[in-house]
């Protein structure tokens, strides 16, 4: 059996605000990021490889927030984060605050394959991706008019905005549109779990400000042992809450179901903190889990078994 599910964000997402049109664009473009993820795993690919593809095809939509669709930084720029994690070794790659590069889950690979290290930051990681022969392409390339006028509203201010997260609590009451992180989890035919993760992180984020999405046990986690989990939501709750690595505890030292173990953390644990989100999870035996607190989250998960689901709202 062979499973894989994804995630391009969570939160205030409800159905009056897409029109028909772009809620049919979000859900074809989840469908083709599983597709683009399943078709390894059909082929006898390895759960990297497909996670990587997956990851990949929603990075170069710019409906997500990541890649192509990363937000602005409080300085107009776009600094992205991602990392991977395979199940088997538990070696994981990752990069902070990267700019320039199309496909920052590809460079978190050769981090993890070439680099010697876990995680590498910015302007190191921009030498290392250009020295493993990755194009770097001009700032034209990540614009989006809808991230532009996000940016321009708060960019005088000390305030920085969650992509989910509604725009009246800083004073806004404009009606928001909705993006976020991406992620993808999976388990292939030789029984390897993978997971990957990619942002743009927050519209007006300062100080080379760093959420979970890059750290290896908060936003990202795989073990061939128990699953593998990919987080968004407001990454300094998950941070704190070490919520990928604590999905995973549950089960191996609780002997919990990963249902029951996504249920404590994201429905009980993250709540009482105040944590908003959600996060996809693929345990050992290709069960699958698209959990989230929020009002809704982009999510979609496919298995061997016939199984093909893509939704947005609760």
């Amino acid at each position: 059996m062979f499973t894989i599910a994804i995630h391009g964000g969570a939160g205030t997402i409800l159905q009056s605000m897409l029109t028909p049109e772009l809620e049919s664009n979000y859900k074809q473009g989840l469908q083709n990021a599983l597709d683009a993820g399943y078709e390894v795993l059909k082929q006898n690919g390895s759960s990297l490889d497909a996670v990587c593809a997956a990851v990949k095809s929603l990075e170069n939509n710019e409906l997500f927030n990541a890649g192509k669709g990363s937000v602005f930084t409080h300085k107009g720029i776009h600094e992205m984060d991602a990392s991977i994690m395979r199940g088997d070794t538990l070696e994981a790659g990752a990069v902070a605050g990267i700019q320039n590069i199309k496909n920052p889950i590809l460079v978190a690979r050769d981090v993890m394959q070439y680099s010697g290290h876990v995680l590498l930051s910015g302007q190191g990681a921009q030498e290392f991706a250009l020295s493993r022969g990755y194009e770097q392409v001009p700032n034209e390339y990540f614009y989006n008019q809808f991230r532009f006028d996000q940016w321009q509203e708060i960019k005088e201010t000390d305030d920085f905005q969650l992509d989910h997260a509604a725009a009246q609590q800083k004073g806004f009451a404009h009606e928001e549109k909705k993006f976020g992180t991406v992620g993808a989890v999976a388990l292939d035919l030789q029984g390897n779990l993978a997971a990957g993760t990619s942002t743009g992180g927050m519209t007006n984020k300062r100080f080379g400000r760093v959420g979970d999405t890059p750290i290896p046990g908060s936003g990202t986690y795989a073990n061939n042992h128990t699953c593998a989990v990919s987080c968004t939501g407001h990454g300094e709750f998950f941070l704190r809450a070490v919520v990928a690595y604590d999905i995973s505890c549950l089960i191996e030292y609780k002997g919990y179901t990963l249902q029951q173990a996504c249920d404590i953390v994201v429905k009980d644990k993250l709540v009482k903190l105040g944590g908003e989100g959600g996060l996809v999870a693929v345990d050992a035996h290709g069960n699958f889990e698209l959990s989230y607190n929020s009002e809704g989250m982009y999510r979609g998960a496919k298995n061997s078994e016939g199984v093909n689901i893509v939704g947005i709202y609760k």
